[in-house]
Order: C-alpha cells, then sequence, then structure tokens
C-alpha cells in the first residue's frame, strides 16, 4: 500500500453568536461562519508496522494516549460504520496547529482522517463522513470539506457560503495558555451571554445576506464579532494584550477565534500587510503566524 497524504486546515469564526443550550443535549445553540485557513496539520497514513495488532496513531506534541486522538477515533468511527477490514495502519500527524487553541485542530484532524479513509479504502461518500463527524464532535463537519460555511444548530447544521472572490489576510496570535472548550462556555453561561433564540435566528440570515455573493468579509462590523470573546478575556486576562496588539499591527478588526485564547487580526486585502503586521510584532512570542482563506482542493487526500 502506498503512501497517502491530506492536510487538515484550521478554521478561524468570521463571526460567532452564542444561543441557548439545547435541552435535548445541553449543548449551545450557535450561528458561526465557519472559513477554513491555510495554518494546516499535515496527516499521512500507511500500512503499520509489521506486527501490529491495531491502527496505530503517531501525534507527536500531543499530550494523552494517542488511542484517544480525535482522529483515532475518526479511524475507527470509519471502519465500524463501512466494514473496512484492511490490516492496521499508522495514521500519522504533523501538528502545526497549535493545541486548544480555538483554531479546530483536533477537529480538523479528524476530518483528514475521514477523507483519508475514505480515500484509501474507496467505501462511504460525503453524506456518511458528515455523520460519522456529527458523532465526534461539533466543529467537525464543517471541516470534512474544507472551505466556507454557515454552521447552526450546534455546529453540525451546515450551509455552504461561496469562496472569497478576493483574498484577504488573517494574522493569528497564539498564546502559551490553553483554554479548555467547555469552560468558556461554562464561563459564557455565568456571565449570562447566550441570546435570545430569535435573535441567534436574526444574526444567522444577517451573516448569510452579507456573504451571499463572495464577499470576502462582511462589511457591518457587527457581524465579525465573537460572543465567546468575553468568556475567554475573563478566564484569561492575557488574550487583552493580544488584542491590543493585532490593533497595533495594523489589524482592521481584532477578535478572539471559537472559544480562544488565539486572537485574529484581519485585514481587508493582503497586498503589504503581512510584512507590515509581522514586522509590527518582531520578537513577540509566540511567533505571530500569517494566513490566508484556503477551499476544498487545499485539503483534499492524495496518494504520494
Amino acid at each position: 500500500m502506498s503512501i497517502h497524504r491530506a492536510l487538515a486546515p484550521a478554521k478561524i469564526n468570521l463571526g460567532l453568536f452564542l444561543g441557548p443550550t439545547r435541552e435535548v443535549d445541553g449543548r449551545h445553540e450557535l450561528v458561526s461562519v465557519m472559513q477554513s485557513i491555510s495554518l494546516a496539520d499535515e496527516l499521512t497514513i500507511e500500512p503499520a508496522p509489521s506486527g501490529s495488532g491495531e491502527d496505530q496513531v503517531r501525534c507527536p506534541g500531543v499530550p494523552g494516549p494517542a488511542r484517544e486522538n480525535l482522529a483515532a477515533a475518526a479511524l475507527r468511527a470509519f471502519r465500524g460504520r463501512t466494514g473496512w477490514d484492511s490490516p492496521p495502519l499508522l495514521l500519522s500527524i504533523e501538528k502545526r496547529i497549535p493545541v486548544a487553541a480555538g483554531l479546530g485542530g483536533g477537529s480538523a484532524d479528524a476530518a483528514a482522517a475521514l477523507r483519508l479513509a475514505r480515500h484509501v479504502s474507496g467505501l462511504g461518500d460525503e453524506q456518511l463522513l458528515l455523520e460519522l463527524a456529527g458523532e465526534l464532535g461539533a466543529d467537525v463537519p464543517a471541516q470534512i470539506s474544507p472551505g466556507r460555511w454557515l454552521a447552526s444548530g450546534a455546529g453540525e447544521r451546515l450551509a455552504a457560503l461561496p469562496r472569497p472572490s478576493s483574498p484577504f489576510g488573517v494574522l493569528l496570535l497564539p498564546s502559551t495558555f490553553e483554554l479548555s472548550t467547555a469552560a468558556v462556555y461554562g464561563e459564557a453561561d455565568r456571565l449570562g451571554l447566550a441570546r435570545p433564540a430569535r435573535e441567534l435566528v436574526r444574526r444567522g440570515e444577517e451573516l448569510s445576506r452579507a456573504l451571499a455573493h463572495g464577499e470576502p468579509l462582511p462589511v457591518a462590523a457587527e457581524l465579525l464579532h465573537n460572543d465567546l470573546q468575553r468568556a475567554a478575556v475573563s478566564l484569561c486576562p492575557e488574550i487583552a494584550h493580544a488584542l491590543g496588539r493585532a490593533r497595533a499591527a495594523g489589524a482592521e478588526v481584532e477578535l478572539v477565534s471559537g472559544s480562544g485564547p488565539t486572537v485574529l487580526g484581519i485585514f481587508r486585502g493582503v497586498a503589504g500587510g503581512e510584512t507590515r503586521a509581522l514586522q509590527a510584532l518582531e520578537g513577540v512570542e509566540p511567533a505571530p503566524i500569517w494566513a490566508t482563506p484556503v477551499d476544498e482542493a487545499f485539503g483534499r487526500a492524495v496518494t504520494l
């Protein structure tokens, strides 16, 4: 068997609005534009070493047993649903997306593992991958086909949005801190940040209209907003300093991605923005990262 590879792009949230919790599963309703970007982990899959009794996952730099990695769970779920009985495989993950950073790195890896499994086995279809993704986590479905999605429900209901008609730049300011998604949502509840369901629907309609014709970003500044930002800053006050750094580096909009703690600086258009921003932040640690939006082709599984 050959070696197969897929990139797992991070996602950012271009607007995230929080609603009430659902009685059925306790998850929060939300509305968010999820945009894949060029910062990506790299996954490869190949035959496991001789004598392996089951699939192996190698992911240096991520704490915890490899078997508990979300990408490992994705591979098990794919085998279980399709009956794929190939010999044991080795799934290797080269991490470039910071862990617990609000960039969906673990979810991106799980989605890429599903794409790789389908590519190698020839089994399943897009709908199956989406079903499995929904069982793995709220952020996984939007990363099955990298690009731009309007997510609702708890993240599992997706509506495709046109790809940006022109590029824009994203300055990422990683943090030395990690934030638990559950902790941030818990703090959001404590602060009473959830919006009424009716208002959540309205925000979703506004985001859909704002990006309906391939606009790179919403024109209305209030749509480039993250309801979880206040909770993230409450738990990690250092985020406020990173927001100030992004502003000082020339970003037109600065906000927290997902549940944080990564801060985004948004630049409308990329000409010259990268050089100026990175020069302005020279010496800052962890080192800032520049990224741009990507689409489905970027994450496609290939045979090496």
